[in-house]
């Protein structure tokens, strides 16, 4: 199971392309809402999540979590205790920590990134505290992935995919999008 949360601002993209790439790979995934069940992106898209904050239970099942950018989304996600203890779960668990444009300055915060090869949104590299700033668009380090920005969402979803699946079907998907 991945929890992908949503808060009000996100960048509508860097949700759903990422959600959708894991789907066609066959993996579980849910959209936590913050606060609510209908989340507005940054670009006034309404999302219906599949539960909100309140209902999530964090257990083995987890496999990762995802934390799209956006503004305010970002800073609304950073608000977020419940945002927190899931990426403390999943460190704490090794499981996978995905964040992409403005989002990974959540991790740098958190002090989880020290060492780590990572990337954000131009301009968020400084928040990256004690990460190795990656020349890559999207970078994966352990149990880290990290994206740049909207323009990379499909391959920020297809390197999940590539972590929990395979490779090869990463891949196969990427094939059958027709994504160079």
């Amino acid at each position: 199971m991945v929890y992908c949360f949503l808060a009000d601002g996100f960048e509508e993209t860097e949700a759903v392309a990422p959600i959708d790439m894991l789907r066609r790979a066959g993996v579980e995934v849910r959209t936590v809402g913050i606060k609510k069940s209908v989340i507005v992106g940054r670009n006034s898209i309404p999302v219906t999540c599949d539960l909100t904050d309140s209902e999530l239970i964090l257990s083995d099942e987890l496999e990762g979590v995802i934390l799209p950018g956006g503004m305010p989304g970002t800073l609304n996600l950073d608000a977020s205790p419940v945002v927190h203890s899931a990426i403390d779960f999943a460190v704490e668990k090794g499981k996978l920590v995905c964040a992409i444009c403005a989002a990974p300055s959540i991790l740098g915060r958190k002090g989880i990134l020290s060492g780590k090869e990572a990337i954000a949104f131009p301009g968020f590299e400084k928040e990256l505290e004690g990460a190795i700033i990656s020349k890559n668009a999207v970078v994966r380090d352990g149990i880290f992935i990290t994206a740049k920005g909207a323009g990379v969402a499909v391959d920020f979803g297809l390197e999940i995919v590539a972590a929990l699946v395979s490779r090869a079907k990463s891949d196969e998907i990427r094939s059958s999008i027709q994504c160079s």
